[in-house]
């Protein structure tokens, strides 16, 4: 038991839960004893370095280059990416590629270069080897990307499993994105940023880290080009980033440099060249198209701890309904359940739970139900009688069970890295779809235990099968809450066939785009949290997770109705919309804030609805292609310093720019607006881009822009689809993309591309088929012309 665990399980005796602290400081005591018995001694170490090139043997797409004291294997894939990994190491297993990963690209060869080195040429990338063991990612003309400098590990001399470092060089003017959830950001500044998901215990904001979603993945953004880097590790470690500056020192510039430093695992690397939008799709290509949410995910939802019975959850849908507010879906905590025993009812406060999620559904609502990873450790008890039949639960390196301190009391937990395990668990989920859920939420699943924030609840010796190669805690940790995503949602295709699964987490690993997407967790209430849910937004988008949102109004406290409304108002154009509160964080339905914020909510809601048809066009374009719904301004002209800057608006798919107002009593706010005519959406008062104008940002609304051009599908005043066109300026053309969707289901619909040109002073909107221009099959609404 280390310090922090001391002080926080003091901290929680002395709180007034005194049974709980103590059980707390002995579970972490059993933890710290299993894992002195369970883990090697570090010992001495020997430091090792690649040494020089002694020979190449080419293969397929590259082929593998003989150091002294390792050996490099290179790989361009099919799609563009480039894959090498030292020691030897293959691209496989792993848990972030999907399926077998990509095949090579048979244009590729090894070929020599200067100075003893070897090269790989590509189509999209150029990668250059030195004989030192340096590594270059160069694009197509030559320029080069990045730089890794010869890797080094420190082995311990007893045998066993070797740390390491891999130093890198980008550009001076190189900024970095990427690394998961991070409440610092979008753009990461200089610092340690440690690969270990993590429940910080606490709201967290803008200074906290490392937090539940972690990834070894970085989108890199210079003037000479984008680049994404993921190293192929799942163990402890951190990433040093420090930025570049030009003209620093004697005129030179100074290079940026990164530091990855690891625990453990594999020495490998993939890296993709090209735009923001080709790399993000090339990444999707890589990990897996992200699952598509069905279209009730898309709308409203509102998750509050402490619902409590099925009269509240009915007097809180009446009162969205009496109001007229829009309402898709209720999340349902874990004081559903039967003594906090996850698959179960407590059948005294949710009688007739299927009648209520009937009723519900009746009326256009879901009912969505948490899930967390414990199981109590009570025989008699069905989920733990039953794994225990199947051997699912993680054990220590003695045999016996691991047990952890949860909601539940003492548990155990799953071992979500065997499939066996996985395939029990995802057959759970039958019981909760009997009682009428639609959806799950995934909490608690780094996984945390209490008293044990910042540290894994299962020892760090404790047992994994990790798909039959066996191994510990230390490498399992951080796709642990990816593998219970993946029990989930193939669980649910086979249970549910016909219904698209819907699969929040509030951890993960890369890869999780597959199955489902993230909620932010306990985000600090505040103005300090409002900034950092964006943050989260944007970073995942820009590691391959489309799909995701904060939590409106914050974990901890209640909010003032400013900050309440400003929140509300940056939900509305999140992936995932859901107002949420702790048990001590008072209610958050909008009325509770007053009149006036209850009238700006209402016209919040309606636009969320409204531009529903636009989110589910996105979906089914991020599933398509990997772009993220929620985008930073650079995405399309990465080469604007200004932009790569700017972290308080974002893009929504192509066609808004959202500037949300995230300061206390701003009534108006700057903007930077990338290059093209934008308009006011409110005003329709046209701007010129690249510019930086002030514009009025009232309580009752926050600024959105749309492009020139644009062709928006929304919902029409009876219920069907309208196109929505922003008039292009004079003598250029716009337009759209529209995937109408029937809610639900497997079926791929076609995508339908508009045009919209002016013409003899109007503007023309025509359906672009392969046999020819034709008119729209929905109304037009032409707005801008003013």
């Amino acid at each position: 038991m280390d310090g922090r665990d001391l002080v926080r399980s003091v901290s929680l005796v002395g709180s007034g839960r005194a049974a709980r602290g103590l059980r707390t400081v002995r579970a972490a005591w059993r933890r710290r004893r299993i894992d002195a018995a369970g883990l090697p001694l570090r010992g001495p170490e020997r430091a090792r370095v690649p040494g020089q090139v002694r020979d190449v043997e080419p293969g397929p797409g590259g082929g593998l280059i003989r150091f002294d004291r390792s050996e490099l294997r290179i790989v361009v894939a099919a799609n563009g990416a480039v894959f090498w990994g030292w020691d030897g190491a293959g691209a496989l297993p792993s848990y972030a590629l999907a399926g077998s990963g990509p095949e090579p690209d048979p244009r590729a060869v090894l070929e020599p270069d200067k100075d003893g080195g070897w090269r790989v040429v590509a189509e999209r990338v150029t990668v250059v080897v030195s004989r030192h063991g340096a590594l270059q990612v160069c694009t197509p003309g030559g320029v080069v990307l990045r730089r890794e400098l010869p890797p080094r590990w420190w082995e311990p001399v007893g045998g066993g499993a070797a740390r390491w470092v891999q130093r890198s060089e980008v550009a001076a003017d190189a900024r970095f994105f990427g690394l998961g959830g991070r409440a610092s950001g979008p753009r990461l500044r200089d610092g340690r940023y440690r690969l270990w998901n993590t429940d910080p215990g606490r709201a967290f904001g803008p200074g906290d880290d490392p937090l539940y979603l972690t990834m070894p993945v970085q989108l890199v953004v210079a003037d000479a080009g984008t680049h994404l880097v993921f190293h192929d590790t799942t163990w402890d470690g951190s990433v040093v980033l420090r930025e570049g500056e030009e003209g620093a020192g004697s005129g030179h510039d100074r290079a940026g440099r990164c530091e990855v430093h690891m625990d453990g695992g594999p020495l490998r690397c993939w890296a993709m060249v090209g735009t923001p939008a080709r790399v993000l799709y090339t990444w999707a290509s890589l990990t897996g198209a992200p699952a598509l949410p069905p279209a009730w995910a898309l709308g409203y939802q509102h998750a509050r701890r402490g619902f409590g019975s099925e009269q509240e959850v009915r007097r809180i849908v009446a009162g969205y309904h009496e109001r007229g507010l829009p309402l898709d879906a209720v999340h349902l905590g874990i004081d559903h359940f039967d003594d906090h025993r996850v698959f179960t009812v407590d059948e005294q406060r949710f009688p007739k739970l299927p009648v209520l999620a009937e009723e519900l559904r009746r009326d256009g609502i879901r009912l969505v139900s948490v899930v967390d990873p414990a199981v109590r450790a009570e025989p008699g008890d069905a989920v733990y009688d039953g794994g225990s039949a199947v051997d699912a639960f993680v054990r220590d390196a003695r045999g016996r069970t691991v047990e952890g301190l949860a909601w539940a009391g003492e548990s155990v937990f799953p071992d979500f890295t065997h499939a066996r395990v996985r395939a029990w668990w995802g057959g759970l989920y039958g019981e909760r779809l009997e009682q009428g859920f639609a959806g799950f939420w995934h909490d608690m699943n780094e996984p945390t235990s209490f008293g044990a924030f910042g540290e894994p609840t299962l020892p760090r010796s404790a047992r994994h099968a990790l798909e039959g190669r066996g191994g510990d805690h230390r490498e399992a940790h951080n796709v642990y809450a990816l593998c219970m995503a993946r029990a989930a949602y193939e669980g649910l295709r086979e249970l549910a066939p016909e219904a698209r699964p819907f699969v929040l987490s509030r951890s993960g690993w890369a890869g999780l785009q597959r199955y489902g997407g993230a909620w932010s967790g306990d985000v600090a209430t505040g103005w300090p949290g409002l900034r950092a849910s964006l943050s989260l937004v944007l970073g995942l988008g820009l590691c391959g997770v489309p799909y995701s949102g904060p939590d409106v109004g914050g974990a901890d406290g209640g909010p003032s109705p400013e900050l309440y409304l400003r929140w509300f108002q940056l939900g509305a154009y999140m992936p995932l919309f859901r107002t949420h509160a702790g048990p001590r964080a008072g209610r958050r339905e909008p009325w509770e804030f007053g009149a006036e914020v209850l009238e700006h909510a209402r016209a919040v809601l309606l636009e969320r609805r409204r531009l529903l048809p636009y989110f589910v066009t996105l979906a089914h374009l991020a599933r398509r292609t990997g772009a993220p719904y929620v985008r930073p301004l650079w995405w399309g002209s990465p080469e604007d310093r200004a932009l790569r800057d700017c972290e308080d608006a974002f893009l929504l798919g192509d066609s808004l720019l959202v500037a949300p107002v995230l300061e206390p009593g701003a009534g108006r706010r700057a903007v930077r607006l990338p290059r093209g005519r934008w308009y006011d959406t409110v005003t329709e008062e046209a701007y010129e881009g690249p510019a930086r104008v002030v514009v009025d940002a009232p309580l009752s609304r926050v600024p959105v822009f749309a492009r020139a051009g644009a062709v928006l599908p929304v919902r029409g005043a009876d219920g069907g689809l309208e196109l929505e066109v922003w008039a292009p300026a004079r003598g250029r053309t716009g337009g759209g993309l529209v995937v109408p969707d029937a809610g639900d289901g497997w079926e791929e619909p076609e995508i339908e591309r508009y045009a919209a040109r002016g013409r003899d002073g109007r503007v023309v909107v025509t359906r672009e088929r392969e046999d020819g221009a034709a008119e729209p099959p929905y109304p037009v609404r032409v707005r801008g012309l003013g």
